[in-house]
């Protein structure tokens, strides 16, 4: 037998950020682990563009993706994690990982997209940085190689 869930408490409770947004791009749902990784409350955030934690850079790129997903009803990041730099409320850049869902209405209408978004910021500057020392050593080993 199966409990009733709350979907209400799970999405508040859940320690990743949960954002809704509908077909124009502006967020309908943003969940308390949205509010602290992105530091917008969810007063700020509801109603307005997801352009609040799109990169300027990178806004043309993904509203050409989200119209596409829209007009198709097709996306790619339902399995495969997508890795995209973001940023929070006070400008300062991050480094997301997240997947979508497709939201549809009665009639199979798209009325919105979900994505379940984690904070990859120090991880991501943790790979940079081995990345960085590995290219040191093997330099250095090429280096100490080719002298000898």
């Amino acid at each position: 037998m199966q409990a009733a869930i709350d979907y209400e408490q799970l999405v508040t409770a859940i320690g990743d950020a949960v954002v809704i947004s509908g077909p124009d791009g502006a967020i309908t749902l943003w969940n308390p682990a949205a509010e602290y990784m992105f530091g917008y409350t969810q007063e700020e955030a509801l109603g307005k563009s997801l352009d609040l934690i799109i990169p300027e850079r990178l806004r043309a790129r993904h509203w050409e993706g989200y119209d596409k997903t829209m007009a198709t009803g097709q996306t790619r990041y339902g399995h495969d994690l997508l890795k995209v730099p973001a940023i929070n409320k006070n400008g300062d850049a991050m480094s997301i990982a997240f997947t979508v869902a497709l939201l549809h209405g009665e009639g199979g209408a798209i009325t919105g997209i979900v994505a379940i978004i984690r904070d990859e910021t120090a991880r991501f500057q943790e790979e940079r940085a081995l990345r960085k020392r590995i290219a040191e050593l093997e330099a250095k080993a090429s280096a100490t190689a080719s002298a000898g």
